[in-house]
């Protein structure tokens, strides 16, 4: 039996039936798994690389394109190893650390994975105010705080299902795809030169940080936890053959997405070397600068408008991307749920205040240098992410017969050697310019990232010094409740809330306590679901039917023990729903958990016990079972 707060993004999970596919021609066999991968390539193509392939473009020509070559095959292999971990072992990434890592550890890769996505954002929320203010001339401090205002696409989105959000995704995608084949076709590149830029090399230290930024903007370590739960959202059956087929399709899916989105970054890299660099502007780093030169330089006026319309598209598409991430983070590490909007608005503001108070104190001038910074900065947790992913779907124990090979686990393995190198050799150059006229921050730099060392050091060798594996499994629900213990009864009817978690053997428990020989137990429980307050009893999404398996569950131990058990399942807001059961069922006493919190904390969390109550003229026993993120 499952939780669903315990399962990856758990309002989509599973939502999408696959299973039929296995009869079907191949084509609709991809098609049913087509989707995971194109929300994940938003990342790859977000306004964090315009930046930094608009600055390698403008000042180093085509040259650079073997990077995001480069780039685009690491991104490959470590999204293909992503959604292995999704297929097979049912759990994203940030799930997988939270069962292998001890609790220190998992906090600080908590807490670099929320930088990771608070980096993406940032990139997200400048990107638009640029397309905003480059469409419709309003001042880029005004368009990052509109930015504010996307939350609630976000939720309009979540409301509709995957499969809907999955299409809307595409169709920004395919916006941004065709406004670049549009602005190549008036470019006109010379292809033989092209060609030249796939020859590695690297010209300088400058080429060397556009270079690393190229690797951050494209490899992003959010998209790897992002990745590993978006696979989930497909249910398949868990048989050999019908895996092995889910992984085969779910890396079609990724060659297919990804290698369009190299499409997209290279169109951008090859407009702006032969725009720019090609008539002697190799000072061209700012967005805004590319856009007001587009039109003289290319003759039309139609380039700078089909510029800005892209960039809006992509910041808008991989700004929806960023929060499921934020979620999945949460979720995996400290198994704290939150409203949606809620989550959506506080990694808004984390990336809103510092683009702010950046460009109030320093004007527009900054907003580049902070875009490809953020993109640095990505760069920088990379292996914090592709480290523990590479240990996990290598693990034999874990994975079985679906473990990496050891040809695929030494391109892995080189990957993050090479993404390590290149970072270490970055840091030591900004490090240096640091040292003789901001010496104190050098030394605090230089703590952090011995620390960080350290953290990555540890995480390296925690295979090798773990001398057995935990035997705790990290399925955060049981399988079996408690003996249920008879007592005195004292109730005709008693009403039960569940929440179909671990705690529901200590409220049933409770219940017993308060009835007698003939009394009958009703058993309760809120269907919470997007499909679900938009349905109601007509939903019958995934989370329905699964929260109706368990109440008939706990109904049957219930009456294998001899007690008469009825079960009801509401949908839709909690409190309204619990009220009108108990009231149609006459129960003579609710039994309820609490949390204990109230206040403030019910915004986050939900609403306690206390609106249940007022509205009910019968007594309440409420149990106290806990905190959220045990």
């Amino acid at each position: 039996m499952s939780n669903r707060s315990d399962l990856s993004l758990n309002e989509v999970h599973g939502s999408i039936d696959a299973r039929s596919a296995g009869h079907q021609p191949w084509w609709k066999k991809i098609f049913a798994f087509l989707g995971p991968a194109y929300l994940v390539s938003v990342g790859y193509m977000d306004p964090g690389n315009w930046a930094t392939d608009l600055a390698g473009g403008s000042k180093f020509g085509y040259s650079l394109i073997w990077v995001l070559l480069m780039s685009n095959l690491m991104a490959l292999l470590l999204q293909s190893l992503s959604a292995r971990l999704g297929i097979v072992r049912g759990m994203d990434l940030a799930q997988s650390n939270r069962e292998a890592y001890p609790k220190w550890i998992n906090l600080c890769l908590y807490v670099l994975a929320e930088i990771a996505i608070a980096a993406t954002d940032l990139a997200e929320v400048l990107g638009m105010a640029i397309g905003l203010h480059l469409l419709t001339g309003i001042p880029i401090l005004w368009g990052v705080v509109i930015t504010v205002t996307d939350t609630l696409l976000l939720l309009f989105l979540q409301r509709k299902g995957m499969r809907r959000m999955e299409i809307f995704i595409i169709s920004l995608v395919a916006v941004v795809g065709f406004s670049f084949l549009a602005e190549i076709i008036l470019a006109k590149p010379d292809l033989k030169e092209v060609s030249l830029g796939f020859i590695p090399h690297i010209e300088n230290e400058e080429a060397l940080y556009i270079m690393i930024g190229i690797i951050g903007a494209t490899v992003m370590p959010h998209n790897l936890y992002l990745h590993s739960a978006l696979v989930q959202t497909r249910k398949i059956r868990r048989d050999r053959t019908s895996i092995k087929e889910a992984l085969k399709y779910n890396f079609i899916d990724s060659t297919i997405a990804l290698n369009l989105a190299f499409l997209v970054n290279a169109a951008i890299l090859v407009l702006a070397a032969t725009v720019f660099f090609k008539t002697g502007r190799t000072d061209v780093a700012r967005i805004e600068s590319a856009h007001e030169l587009l039109t003289p330089l290319l003759g039309n006026q139609y380039a700078s408008k089909i510029f800005a319309i892209a960039l809006i598209a992509a910041g808008q598409s991989s700004t929806i991307t960023g929060t499921l991430s934020g979620q999945i983070v949460m979720e995996g590490y400290l198994r704290l749920r939150i409203n949606p909007w809620i989550r959506r608005l506080m990694t808004r503001l984390i990336a809103i205040i510092p683009a702010f108070l950046v460009i109030s104190i320093y004007g527009d001038q900054e907003v580049d240098s902070m875009l490809i910074f953020s993109q640095v900065l990505l760069s920088l947790q990379l292996g914090f992410a592709i480290i523990p992913l590479i240990q996990f779907v290598s693990d034999k124990e874990l994975m079985g017969e679906f473990a990496i090979g050891r040809i695929t686990k030494t391109l892995a393995w080189a990957i993050a050697a090479v993404l390590l190198y290149l970072n270490f050799r970055m840091l030591a150059g900004e490090l240096t310019k640091f040292f003789n006229a901001h010496i104190a921050i050098s030394i605090l730099i230089i703590a952090v990232m011995t620390a960080l060392a350290f953290i990555l050091v540890y995480i390296i060798i925690h295979p090798l010094i773990r001398k057995k594996r935990s035997s705790r499994e990290f399925a955060v629900h049981s399988s079996s409740y408690p003996e249920i213990v008879f007592t005195k009864p004292s109730y005709k009817k008693i009403a039960v809330a569940l929440e179909l978690s671990g705690s529901d053997g200590k409220l049933i428990e409770y219940a017993l306590g308060q009835g007698t020989e003939g009394t009958r137990y009703q058993l309760i429980h809120i269907v919470e679901s997007p499909s679900s307050r938009i349905l109601g009893e007509e939903s019958d999404d995934y989370e329905t039917r699964k929260d109706m398996e368990q109440l008939q569950y706990l109904q049957n131990q219930l009456r294998q023990k001899g007690f008469e058990a009825d079960i009801s399942l509401g949908f839709g807001m909690r409190t309204k729903e619990i009220v009108r059961i108990i009231n149609e069922c006459g129960a003579d006493i609710l039994v309820i958990g609490a949390h204990g919190h109230s206040g403030l904390k019910d915004i986050f969390f939900g609403e306690t016990i206390d609106s249940v109550r007022h509205a009910l003229q019968i007594p309440v026993l409420v149990v106290t079972i806990g905190g959220l993120a045990d």
